[in-house]
């Protein structure tokens, strides 16, 4: 539901990876954005009302996406397409950080946008220690990108699991990831991803914030 600039590109997207998509949006002029190749089925109206959701097929669906550019609407979607249709795969874009946070504990998935981009914002401005990308349902266990003192650049990345309590999940070079193995070295630039228990994020950000050898 919405055929802006995000739901367009997931309807894009999706299409080409070989999934059969319909694409809600209240105004037919913004189908536009499918370009000409889209094959998908367009659907005009309001994306939480049931004929229109039948029309666009909801009733087949594996998952549901809400993103049009209000929040009522996408989470009273959203509501309707779990509640009503059993859809399992639904998410709802958000643009209130308080009301995301409060409907991801009802138990609706969220993207909080604002929240989003300011924490992507705020890697780059401030990279120094880390930030969590994701825990696991017991809180125990987190992914979080760190940003290791520059000494740290050109040795290997098991360097990092043999000094730290972490270990390196992945890292992201040139905007693609990559799965280290015994003859990764960190490079210049690397977004480092790693695995560690919540009790051990502390003493992780201070051994990467010194030099290694100082470590020694």
């Amino acid at each position: 539901m919405g055929c802006g600039r995000v739901g367009s590109s997931l309807a894009i997207e999706l299409e080409a990876a070989g999934h059969t998509v319909s694409i809600i949006d209240q105004s037919r002029e913004a189908f536009r954005r499918l370009g000409p190749n889209f094959k998908g089925r367009t659907v005009t109206g309001v994306g939480f009302d049931r004929d229109t959701l039948l029309e666009a097929g909801i009733q087949d669906a594996d998952a549901f996406a809400a993103v049009s550019n209000g929040d009522n609407s996408n989470i009273l979607a959203a509501r309707v397409a779990r509640e009503t249709y059993g859809v399992h795969n639904v998410v709802a874009r958000i643009y209130d950080p308080g009301r995301a946070e409060i409907y991801q504990r009802l138990g609706i998935p969220t993207v909080a946008t604002v929240l989003w981009a300011t924490d992507q914002i705020l890697r780059r401005l401030v990279p120094e220690g880390s930030r969590s990308e994701w825990r696991d349902a017991t809180g125990m266990v987190q992914l979080c990108e760190v940003h290791p003192q520059d000494d740290w650049y050109g040795r290997p990345t098991l360097l990092i699991d043999a000094m730290t309590p972490a270990r390196v999940a992945f890292i992201t070079r040139l905007g693609e990831g990559l799965i280290p193995d015994e003859h990764t070295v960190l490079q210049q630039g690397d977004l480092i991803h790693v695995m560690v228990s919540d009790n051990d994020v502390a003493r992780t950000e201070e051994i990467l914030a010194s030099s290694p050898e100082g470590e020694r």
